[in-house]
């Protein structure tokens, strides 16, 4: 598998246009990429906290790989089209590259984001259900906190459809959107990945201790595994492994 980093893959120049013209050209760069099969997911790897690099799973990243060869991350086009209809066909598409990458390497975990519309998609949910139980039990679903809390009715109903399946879910982004814990433990994710904000200089800034030491302590009473993301120094991996985070994400 290739792997790669959210941080270090290299974006493709893209000319100074106004914000109209530049939903336009990223909303055609997508239906060409994937008209063409030029969409490819990337792997980072999530490591065991206080271990040698151990690699609990990866993170399929998407990316478009331009006629020339050059990648397009998914941050430059994602914004444009995750919330349309060409973002669910996105969706689906990475699904079933992740579902093939996890046929061929059964070793492995994965996972994978998903927008708010990808929930009710009956087109997402049918590749999902028709795809062996077993190799689902392998795949990992990353929802936004913001996606979750969007339609809470929703959201349970996905959930226990995706679980019909074995599927794990993660809660992204935790502690930078809008969770009410009312809801918290209905969802019962199984992994909480906490947002970068709070790891930044965790190592030294003693208010991101409190706070990642908090969300750590709500996470463990709900029996769900804990990633710190954008761990980018040894710094940040000690104190966030010091503090009780399960799994680190980053530069490692």
């Amino acid at each position: 598998m290739a792997s790669a980093s959210k941080q270090i893959t290299r974006n493709a120049d893209i000319p100074a246009v106004n914000s109209s013209s530049l939903s336009d050209l990223e909303t055609a760069r997508v239906t060409a990429a994937l008209n063409d099969n030029r969409l490819e997911l990337f792997y980072q790897p999530i490591v065991r906290s206080g271990t040698n690099n151990f690699v609990a799973f990866y993170e399929g990243l998407a990316r478009i790989k331009m006629p020339e060869g050059t990648i397009v991350s998914a941050g430059q086009f994602m914004p444009f089209v995750e919330n349309t209809a060409l973002g669910s066909r996105l969706d689906r598409c990475i699904l079933r590259l992740a579902l093939q990458q996890l046929t061929n390497n059964p070793d492995i975990r994965l996972s994978i984001n998903m927008s708010v519309l990808s929930m009710k998609d009956s087109g997402w949910l049918g590749i999902l259900e028709s795809a062996d139980s077993d190799i689902c039990e392998r795949l990992i679903i990353e929802i936004t906190e913001g996606a979750a809390m969007s339609d809470v009715e929703l959201t349970t109903a996905f959930m226990h459809r995706v679980r019909r399946k074995h599927c794990s879910i993660a809660l992204d982004d935790f502690g930078t959107g809008a969770t009410s814990f009312r809801y918290f433990k209905d969802f019962l994710f199984d992994f909480v990945k906490i947002d970068g904000l709070f790891i930044r200089d965790l190592g030294y800034d003693k208010d991101n201790q409190v706070l990642v030491q908090a969300l750590i302590d709500i996470s463990k009473h709900f029996d769900m595994v804990t990633v710190a993301e954008f761990i980018e120094t040894d710094g940040e991996a000690e104190m966030a492994a010091k503090l009780g985070i399960d799994c680190l994400q980053g530069y490692l």
